[in-house]
């Protein structure tokens, strides 16, 4: 038996126990509700579509007219696996994101992670936003990811305009 068929096959027990997608659903049903919270906060600010992803993380983009013109754009990210949420500064394109990784080595960025420029990597600049998520508190979690998100912003904003 192939490698792949064993894993569909588990990958179908866990779907016939129906806990993934309970749990799939309430995070993408949450991550929609934070991107409508997060566009009224600031009609301003450029949002993304909401992207999916392949339950390793999904994502959506709110970036400032400011970071925006420098080709940058903000990503609020949920990781599933680690499930938390991080706060990504990304660039328009790899280029870009590989221009602004060298610009700020040596710069100070606060506690930020510099990203390192490879395969698969798709930020300038990380922070953690929580590590324990309380979804059964949504609107709490809501206005916690947004603060933590705009400081993030404001952040970001002084050190690359």
């Amino acid at each position: 038996m192939s490698l792949l068929n064993k894993e569909i096959r588990e990958y179908r027990e866990q779907l016939r126990k129906g806990h993934i997608q309970k749990a799939y659903k309430g995070i993408m049903t949450f991550m929609s509700a934070l991107k409508s919270h997060m566009e009224n906060v600031d009609p301003a600010y450029f949002s993304s579509a909401l992207y999916f992803g392949y339950m390793d993380m999904t994502y959506f983009a709110f970036t400032s007219p400011a970071l925006k013109e420098k080709k940058l754009k903000i990503a609020i990210v949920y990781l599933h696996e680690a499930g938390r949420f991080e706060v990504w500064l990304g660039g328009s394109n790899r280029k870009i994101q590989a221009e602004w990784i060298e610009k700020l080595k040596g710069k100070d960025i606060g506690n930020y992670k510099l990203s390192q420029i490879q395969p698969g990597v798709d930020s300038i600049l990380e922070a953690i936003l929580t590590e324990a998520p309380d979804f059964d508190d949504p609107e709490r979690l809501k206005d916690d990811l947004t603060k933590k998100t705009l400081v993030f912003i404001a952040d970001v904003a002084a050190i690359v305009i």
